[in-house]
């Protein structure tokens, strides 16, 4: 302490500088090395899948859509024939309110198909439409990194045919969602049976002749992809 207060007082007698190195003032200068930072930007840059994880990845997605699209089938054809029956028992095959088989007492296979909830039908389509709407999403889910729906050959042409089937079979699906809702519900729009037979009649027929429609579109998806 005294030395440093004798350079203090000897500095303005004598010419003495008492000066601190302006390197001990600063902060470390910590280099760095742009390939290092570099290196991990790029690591932590997500890597873009290959063709080859695009192929794989689409061959996983075509397995489960084509067992989805199996199983719609199935209870398509299911819905549409417990849809007929439904239908002849109520309308019979274009029948009067006072001829049809519900009224007749022959309604297949028994009275109770002619009042309540049609719950078989109800049930099928309900489940049609669930497997549906799943194998059209996984349809827009698989990459094509190849083109395969690309050029003129018999393969592309008939994947572009099944493309172009998914949308008429959507546009039948909410179609028949839409119709089969006023059908079952037609108190909700102030229609009942005994006042408005035959526009009742009237859109049930709208809604099986959809659905024959859509069945006939979804048939032809398959088998473009089977045959």
């Amino acid at each position: 302490m005294t030395t440093l207060t004798a350079l203090m007082l000897a500095t303005p007698l004598f010419g003495f500088s008492l000066q601190l190195d302006p390197a001990l003032l600063e902060a470390p200068n910590l280099a760095i090395d742009p390939g290092v930072v570099l290196a991990a930007d790029v690591s932590t840059e997500l890597e873009k899948p290959t063709t080859a994880d695009l192929v794989r990845q689409r061959n996983k997605i075509k397995k489960i859509h084509k067992i989805f699209g199996l199983t719609t089938w199935s209870l398509a054809t299911l819905t549409v024939a417990s849809g007929f029956v439904q239908y002849y028992n109520q309308y019979g095959w274009y029948r009067s309110q006072a001829t049809n088989p519900c009224v007749q007492g022959t309604a297949w296979p028994n009275q109770r198909q002619c009042s309540g909830v049609p719950t078989a039908h109800l049930t099928l389509s309900t489940l049609t439409a669930a497997t549906f709407f799943t194998t059209w999403g996984l349809s827009f889910a698989m990459p094509d990194p190849l083109g395969v729906s690309e050029g003129d050959s018999k393969f592309a042409r008939k994947l572009r045919a099944h493309k172009a089937l998914r949308w008429v079979t959507f546009a039948g699906f909410l179609a028949q969602i839409g119709l089969g809702i006023v059908a079952a519900n037609s108190e909700w729009f102030g229609i009942d049976r005994a006042n408005n037979y035959n526009t009742l009649r009237a859109i049930a027929t709208a809604h099986l002749v959809v659905g024959v429609v859509t069945y006939g579109a979804l048939t032809a998806q398959g088998a473009l992809m089977v045959f």
